[in-house]
């Protein structure tokens, strides 16, 4: 039982891997920390190097985070082991370690730990941003709080409220940007 706590700590290595920098490299695209807006993201590499760079980024982006909590949730039931191992997936996009600490902004890979955590939230906050993104054309104005209404338990709802925090927080430029009606928006 005792390895059960070495989860989060493997979750943590796992969205180390930066997905951005993987698909630049293996697409002969420059490096997404050094281009653009220097964000190892989705939507940094959609600008510089096309859909379908784009697309694969954003697909190992969630998986970094759905892979570790459906891994802790078929060995465990502990809902802050299993909450925990999401949240360190989610830490080692943000920071990690093979890539000097320089990571994304952490919505795909938060997309995906909730995915996992709980399906009704993780579809919840894709109809959302869906929604925002087609109304309004910004990607970064979809960031809502279902978890006290879907997910049961401290757990979850402390884990959402830590990574929304986290997300508000590095996401304050494109914040600034909306703000001052020079955020860009989707496909220009």
């Amino acid at each position: 039982m005792l390895w059960l706590y070495f989860l989060p700590l493997l979750a943590y290595l796992l969205g180390s891997v930066s997905s951005a920098v993987a698909i630049a490299r293996v697409m002969g695209l420059e490096d997404p920390r050094d281009v653009g807006s220097r964000n190892p993201g989705a939507t940094n590499i959609l600008r510089y190097g096309g859909r379908t760079a784009a697309i694969l980024t954003l697909a190992g982006d969630i998986l970094k985070g759905v892979i570790p909590v459906l891994i802790a949730r078929a060995l465990t039931t502990d809902a802050v082991i299993i909450t925990l191992t999401g949240f360190a997936a989610f830490l080692g996009h943000l920071f990690p370690v093979f890539f000097g600490f320089r990571g994304g902004k952490g919505v795909a890979t938060a997309l995906g730990v909730w995915l996992a955590l709980n399906l009704w939230v993780g579809l919840a906050l894709i109809g959302t941003w869906v929604l925002v993104a087609v109304l309004f054309r910004y990607s970064s104005l979809a960031a809502p709080l279902y978890v006290a209404w879907l997910s049961p338990g401290a757990p979850y709802l402390i884990t959402m409220i830590v990574m929304s925090a986290i997300l508000v927080f590095r996401h304050r430029s494109n914040i600034r940007h909306l703000i001052a009606g020079t955020e860009t928006k989707i496909g220009q």
